[in-house]
């Protein structure tokens, strides 16, 4: 035997070494008492499950569930792991129920991220309307469970032979009724999986496929493909309840007619392969790499660990490797590594982060490790070209998967608008959101978001490391707890400060932070107005009160106007009866004229309080806009009416004036009288004739009166 080739993608998925960091987790971290259990085998691997009975790990049914939690106290309490393949919809709502029953059960859901994502689509689809097909092993626990998140008709088929002879035999027409669904389980055959998609077209116009195949599962028997068609031996590992390794060896059998299947090394016989000039390994999901490694070490007559045997393998480096390299040399430009084999390998700084601001030489120093993807090797010059981005969205993408899952809302930057969106990276992973996921109003500009750092989540995962990312539910979920905190806390009197959303003819609407009250246009001002724009505008901050608030029909009365700013207190308050006040003419009508004190309290200036002496109509003597002095006569508070006159005024001054010459002719001096016997006799003077009516001057006093010449006697 020359060589023996590991396959790249051998051993634990990403599912079965997540369920099994967990248990080794709970094993590591178990108090006095504590029993862990799983549902079901943890993996398909015999000689695993076996190590786990001797460390105390049982394995029970859905049945045993009920009294098993019903056993667990504080002294003695039980933890259960649920295997990456799942379980029926049934036992994970009675696992919820049983864990809130009993605070000493406590469950961890290690369900595979790709096979929670076919429950997903099996529960989403429509029982009335659509028909659910299911590519995979009828009793694998997998398809067991996915089968029982669809309620209506669903049927399993093991093979594309099986589907076709279903669609084209004697449920034909009822079939037809209804549009099909299919996905296939995770572990299902890539070749059979596409052939199945084809007799599903043949046979239907409408229809639903979902690419459900684990991308870990496609790569797997990609290589296994690839590698017993270029060895003449090929040894497939795992156990032999593994539906995935089954399919490994399938593959493997149809392009290498020397395959043979092991559980562990225990099963090997090396001479078997003694003519052999080329060996290829791959493993299944459920192997553990410690019996990968016992299975290569024996084959290849080494003594080294198997960390060392893959390095080993690697000497000659090739376009596609990944490789761990120690820095020998660092700047802002790029990294300068030891990779072995005589190669200098060198990374760039854009391929370490799309970060301008992120300094190389502030992140690495000589001695570090980095892992690194090789992109161009160059044996003429003895350097490869590397990119430590292509490793970390690799080693990310599972962060992506799972989160798609689960609902988490991630972070990321936006890199770029493109057509229908935009981009964001997100742990080293492009995530496409499209424009009506956005948040963006439609036809909005979406450059608008380039650069800016954004929460969001994947609504979607495709082959090909493609996801599908939603910044609006994000917004969506935050708007909503934004309004039932608002809803909790809003209480009639409470003031808050809002922005003026938008006007209508009976009022206007306020954005109070996620939530839009209204001010009717009565709200609005103490005095009449025609619009609401006469009081504000939009966009406009204004700070407004509760009134009223219905919180089922999601319903605000918001007030504006408030009593410090009534007119009518204003005017009470710096005002009196007796005061003499300038005001402006603002209407007449036929009883008398009506004037502005202040803004918003006008005074009426009855017809008869207008002059001395009568008029026809108040136009005689005032002018609309005109100024004039007048005194407040009256206050009706209830009413809110004031009584205003100018004769009242005009009468004082015409007194004032009467009384002047009297006040003269008493400080005259004494000697300045005529004797009496020299006065002459006074005649009676002729009534004088009547004055024309003079409109009363505005805001200047009279000059006092020239006395009248007197005639000589």
């Amino acid at each position: 035997m020359k060589t023996v080739i590991l396959a790249e993608n051998a051993g634990f998925c990403f599912g079965v070494k997540r369920a099994t960091d967990k248990l080794e987790e709970l094993l590591g971290s178990a108090r006095p008492g504590e029993r862990i259990y799983t549902l079901g085998n943890l993996i398909h691997n015999e000689t695993y499950i076996e190590s786990l009975r001797r460390r105390g790990v049982i394995a029970v049914d859905a049945e045993e569930l009920p009294a098993l939690a019903q056993s667990a106290t504080e002294a003695s309490p039980v933890s259960l792991l649920v295997r990456a393949h799942g379980c029926k919809r049934e036992t994970y709502e009675a696992l919820r129920s049983l864990s809130e029953q009993n605070p000493h059960f406590t469950w961890y859901d290690c369900t595979c991220p790709y096979v929670k994502k076919v429950h997903k689509i099996a529960s989403e689809c429509d029982p009335e309307n659509q028909v659910f097909f299911l590519m995979g092993a009828e009793n694998h626990p997998e398809v067991v469970g996915i089968m029982s998140f669809f309620d209506g008709e669903k049927y399993v088929f093991s093979s594309p032979e099986s589907l076709e002879s279903t669609l084209s035999g004697t449920q034909k027409d009822k079939l037809h009724k209804k549009t099909p669904v299919m996905a296939s389980q995770t572990t299902f055959n890539l070749v059979n999986w596409y052939q199945s998609q084809k007799n599903l077209k043949n046979h239907y116009t409408n229809f639903v496929i979902f690419d459900t195949i684990c991308s870990v599962t496609e790569l797997r028997q990609k290589e296994a493909k690839e590698l017993a068609t270029l060895c003449d031996g090929m040894i497939v590992i795992g156990g032999k309840e593994s539906s995935n390794t089954a399919k490994l060896y399938d593959i493997c059998r149809e392009h290498c007619r020397d395959t043979v299947w092991i559980t562990n090394a225990s099963e090997l016989d090396p001479k078997h392969f003694s003519k052999t000039e080329k060996l290829g390994i791959v493993a299944g999901a459920s192997t553990p790499s410690v019996e990968i490694q016992e299975v290569y070490t024996t084959m290849s007559e080494m003594k080294e660990n198997f960390e060392e045997l893959l390095e080993s393998q690697c000497k000659t480096l090739n376009t596609g490797d990944v490789v761990t390299g120690t820095v020998t040399h660092v700047t802002d430009a790029e990294l300068q590594l030891d990779v072995g084999a005589g190669v200098t390998g060198y990374i760039k700084a854009e391929q370490i982060s799309d970060d301008p601001a992120f300094k190389l030489t502030e992140n690495f120093k000589n001695g570090d490790e980095v892992e690194a993807f090789v992109i161009r090797v160059s044996d003429i010059e003895g350097v490869a070209e590397l990119s430590k981005k292509r490793v970390d969205a690799d080693k990310n993408w599972f962060t992506i998967v799972a989160a798609c899952d689960e609902k988490t809302v991630l972070e990321g930057k936006v890199t770029e608008a493109v057509k229908g969106g935009v981009v964001i990276l997100a742990n080293g992973n492009r995530v496409f959101v499209p424009g009506s996921q956005t948040g963006v109003p439609k036809d909005g500009d979406l450059s608008t978001l380039v650069g800016t750092t954004v929460q969001f989540r994947v609504i979607e995962v495709k082959p090909g490391k493609k996801a599908i990312g939603s910044i609006r539910s994000v917004l969506r979920d935050a708007r909503r707890a934004q309004e039932a905190a608002f809803w909790d806390e809003i209480e009639v009197g409470k003031v808050y400060n809002g922005v003026v959303k938008s006007l209508t003819s009976y009022g206007a609407f306020v954005d109070l932070g996620g939530v839009d009250g209204m001010v009717h246009m009565s709200e609005l001002s103490w005095k009449h107005i025609k619009s609401p724009a006469d009081v504000v505008s939009v966009g406009q901050n204004i700070t407004v009160f509760v009134k009223s608030f219905d919180p089922e029909k999601k319903r605000i009365s918001l007030g504006y106007k408030t009593e410090e700013s009534n007119p009518w207190n204003i005017f009470k308050s710096q005002y009196a009866v007796g005061d003499i006040v300038s005001v402006k003419i603002v209407n007449m009508m036929p009883f008398g004229a009506f004037a502005e004190i202040i803004d918003g309290v006008d005074g009426l200036i009855h017809i008869s309080q207008i002059a001395m002496q009568r008029i026809a109509k108040p136009a005689d003597i005032l002018e609309i806009g005109q100024v004039v002095d007048a005194r407040i006569t009256e206050i009706d508070d209830e009413k809110k009416k004031v009584s205003l006159s100018i004769r009242s005024l005009l009468e004082e001054a015409q007194a004032a004036a009467e009384a002047a010459p009297e006040e003269v002719a008493e400080e005259a001096p004494a000697e300045a009288a005529a004797p009496a016997e020299e006065v002459a006799p006074v005649e009676e003077a002729a009534p004088a004739e009547e004055a024309p009516v003079k409109k009363p001057r505005t805001r200047k006093k009279a000059a006092p009166a020239e006395e009248a010449p007197t005639e000589e006697a």
